[in-house]
């Protein structure tokens, strides 16, 4: 009997039109997530202004979301390997939605931060978006394809910064609020053509609706299934147990062995999930990348609020004043929407490099290079000089993001994928909840050097870290 998987279903029919609803719909999910958190760089200063809080509770009102961000992480990845793609997306989605406009009613600062938190609990489903993109695309195609994908988030950055400085100046920060959770809800009435992961239905031997969602992308993308029945790779690294009743015989061997041990069915553990991501085969890779996972976000994040408060530092600690954010002063836009779009050319870098060089040299390449800009930050330099340098930095801070993003799912097998991913997600969020405090809290403080120097340490160990990934990825089939 003539077999094939869904890594030789999707090679044979490549990437069409399905593939690009899956990018859209995906994308603008990643769109929403990131005006989400470059909202944080702007609604903070304004805040602040308002109700006079000091600048810990400034500080504060970031790390909630990066708090609640890394709960929504573990939880909606857990979500999403057990009743499907799309049940995490769903509800991920509906979360944020509500909890985003409700957050622009807020009454007072705790009722803001409470439900900062739980805005930053639903987008921690967003890893989602890229597992289940990625899940449809051929392996030959996966790295061009992500790095077109993450356009996106940039879009969405590049979103935020114009509409903060437009609705700023005439409006109120609580506009802002609302307007940012807009995409999110626009995703709403357009989950029902949205396709389930085929190797997720597949990983749970729904080899049936797999198969349908196959023919679906075939129909779609005018192309033609290849011959025979669809079978789930074994792994290796599972021990199957005999099975032994009459319709059993009639399964395709490999459908018959995705029944067993590494599926995760709804019945399933976290327990399991955590013990197969820690098992021999992958902790050296589960360990690692939660500490590039950490570092990246700890810089890109901490990039982000770099850019909305080193000019003023400079300026309020060179001349020994207090930090004054002025209602007029629209530098922090100007400078946020100019680093905000040096996310393209780093996009384009890793682009062409994770195609010439693979997925870890990319990474450390990337890393070393943002500590070569982000070095000169040390001493007071001037506006022009440190937008240059933040320019720089941010290039290769989202290229490196966006490398690691595409390597993790390349790692786990379907069956922990969504679980892997989340929980390094997670971890990349504790990054997100210090940086803050570097970013802002040191930096008012009038310690830009020490600030600096955090991110350089941090930066230069990712970077070794990457080297000790034990396998490249480039090429091979999704397990």
């Amino acid at each position: 009997m003539e077999t094939y998987t869904t890594d030789d279903a999707l090679t044979a029919m490549g990437f069409g039109k399905l593939q690009g609803l899956v990018l859209v719909y995906a994308g603008m999910g990643w769109v929403a997530e990131a005006m989400e958190v470059m909202l944080l760089s702007f609604v903070g200063p304004l805040i602040r202004e308002e109700w006079k809080i000091s600048a810990q509770d400034e500080s504060l009102l970031s790390s909630v979301v990066f708090l609640g961000m890394l709960i929504g992480a573990c939880g909606w990845g857990y979500v999403s390997d057990k009743y499907g793609r799309r049940t995490g997306l769903l509800f991920s989605t509906l979360f944020t939605t509500g909890m985003g406009f409700l957050s622009a009613l807020s009454p007072n600062y705790l009722s803001l931060m409470a439900l900062r938190f739980l805005v930053g609990v639903g987008l921690g489903g967003s890893h989602v978006y890229s597992s289940w993109f990625l899940e449809f695309v051929p392996a030959q195609n996966r790295g061009f394809w992500m790095i077109i994908f993450s356009f996106f988030w940039t879009t969405g950055t590049v979103l935020e910064a114009s509409l903060a400085w437009i609705v700023v100046s005439t409006l109120t920060w609580r506009w802002l609020l609302a307007l940012t959770a807009i995409p999110c809800f626009l995703l709403l009435p357009f989950f029902g053509i949205t396709p389930e992961s085929p190797r997720y239905l597949c990983a749970q031997n729904r080899m049936s609706d797999a198969t349908l969602v196959l023919e679906r992308i075939a129909e779609t993308n005018q192309a033609a299934l290849p011959p025979g029945v669809l079978v789930y790779p074994r792994d290796d690294e599972v021990d199957h147990s005999a099975l032994t009743s009459e319709a059993d015989h009639l399964l395709p061997l490999r459908e018959k062995e995705c029944t067993d041990d590494d599926v995760i069915s709804p019945k399933s553990g976290s327990a399991a999930a955590l013990r197969s991501l820690l098992s021999r085969k992958l902790r050296r890779s589960t360990l690692l990348l939660w500490f590039v996972f950490y570092a990246n976000s700890f810089a890109y994040y901490g990039l982000v609020l770099l850019t909305a408060q080193l000019s003023n530092a400079n300026r309020s600690c060179a001349s020994g004043l207090k930090y004054v954010k002025s209602e007029t002063d629209t530098s922090l836009y100007k400078d946020t929407f100019v680093t905000s779009l040096a996310e393209i050319p780093g996009l384009i870098a890793s682009a062409v490099l994770v195609e010439w060089f693979g997925r870890k040299a990319t990474m450390w390449c990337l890393l070393f290079t943002c500590c070569g800009f982000l070095g000169p930050l040390v001493l007071y330099q001037s506006e022009l000089w440190t937008t240059g340098l933040l320019f720089g930095a941010r290039a290769c801070a989202m290229g490196s993001y966006t490398v690691v993003c595409l390597y993790a799912p390349e790692v786990y097998p379907t069956s922990v994928r969504s679980t892997g991913v989340g929980i390094a997600t997670a971890m990349g969020r504790v990054g997100g909840i210090i940086c803050p405090l570097v970013a802002v809290g040191m930096l008012r403080s009038c310690h830009q050097m020490e600030a600096i120097l955090v991110f350089e340490v941090v930066l230069f160990l990712a970077a070794i870290a990457c080297m000790l990934f034990p396998f490249e990825t480039k090429g091979r089939a999704m397990t």
